[in-house]
């Protein structure tokens, strides 16, 4: 048998991730949708482990990544692990970020052509997921939608290298800046996707071209309207034999090969992405993001803006720790504070806050 015998997928004992192989076939599923498939840090590891395995394995040709539930396909980083976890210890984000990385090159270092199974939606790093995926068959009723400048963050685990490769630079602008929903069509007309399939059904009747309106009813299970991967599955299901009906050196050679713009890409501005987003984290922005998410409320984007306007701090909610109290001697004090938070001595210079 070599030293990369097969395994039995079960054998792998994974927890967040759905892992199954068959007919030359290995299915990876994030299985998280009460997170609606969010990737955790333990997700990621276990991602990076099922793509390793299926990739040494000589009884597999063909990997699908998807979801579970109809809902989501991915939706890129927990935002309450990360607010919780990460905007208070940076210096750990460097560390996920690296555990990002193994998983996205998991991806394309596997040698087997991967096929993107999107079951719903694919919002930030679930984007970059299925850009990193060399084939994408995407459900009528999902979407695709990047969100970083609206969650203190930056797009740079993908989708600032591969979109403009993928949809054109204006396109790719229009994505990153206003973080709009791409519809399936839109997304299959942009060249995002291969293939769209059918998945909103009332009755017994397949909506070829379904409205908002009546992929929202269906999402909910309303007045008859329901969702249905039926179509989905067999469109994943044929492409996956089409592969399989090719040679395996050459189809691994060929992934190579076609990779080169996005490997020169990605290994040109990932590690540096991995430093800048950490270091960001000790910003205001991510902090007010990430709460404004948790908290389910709106970001405060033009506050940020009128301080900088105003000549204050908009990488601070205190301003810089700038102030050493004369009373006691501590430092590092922001300079918006109006009393000492060691002593409680008034602060000189400044306007004391109500």
């Amino acid at each position: 048998m070599g030293q990369f015998p097969s395994r039995p997928a079960e054998s792998l004992g994974f927890q967040e991730v759905g892992y199954t192989k068959a007919d030359l076939v290995a299915t990876i599923t994030i299985n998280r949708p009460q997170n609606y498939n969010a990737y955790s840090t333990r997700a990621l590891e276990e991602l990076a482990a099922a793509f390793r395995d299926a990739s040494f394995d000589d009884a597999v040709g063909v990997i699908v990544l998807t979801g579970a539930g109809h809902h989501a396909f991915c939706t890129g980083g927990d935002v309450k692990e990360y607010a919780a976890d990460y905007v208070t210890r940076p210096r750990d984000y460097w560390k996920y970020m690296a555990l990002f990385r193994a998983y996205i090159e998991s991806i394309l270092n596997t040698g087997k052509p991967v096929i993107a199974r999107l079951n719903g939606m694919a919002v930030g790093g679930g984007n970059e997921t299925q850009l990193a995926c060399d084939l994408t068959v995407m459900a009528q009723h999902a979407f695709i939608k990047q969100v970083g400048t609206h969650v203190g963050s930056v797009a740079c685990g993908g989708s600032t290298q591969w979109l403009p490769l993928v949809v054109g630079d204006k396109r790719a602008r229009e994505i990153l800046f206003l973080n709009e929903p791409v519809p399936a069509t839109k997304a299959l007309d942009w060249g995002l996707v291969n293939w769209v399939v059918p998945s909103v059904r009332r009755g017994d009747d397949w909506l070829e071209h379904a409205t908002p309106e009546e992929i929202k009813k269906a999402q909910a299970g309303k007045d008859g309207y329901r969702i249905d991967l039926s179509r989905l599955d067999s469109q994943v299901h044929a492409v996956a034999q089409k592969l399989l009906d090719s040679f395996p050196e050459c189809a691994r050679y060929t992934k190579q090969q076609v990779n080169f713009w996005k490997d020169l890409a990605w290994h040109q501005t990932v590690r540096h992405a991995q430093d800048w987003l950490s270091l960001h984290y000790t910003c205001w922005e991510p902090v007010e993001g990430m709460r404004a998410f948790v908290e389910k409320r709106p970001s405060r984007y033009r506050l940020l803006r009128q301080k900088a306007a105003e000549g204050g701090s908009s990488e601070t909610p205190w301003g810089p720790p700038t102030h050493v109290c004369p009373a006691c001697g501590a430092d590092n004090l922001p300079e918006g504070f109006g009393f000492c938070g060691a002593c409680g001595a008034t602060l000189p210079g400044e306007t004391v806050r109500s």
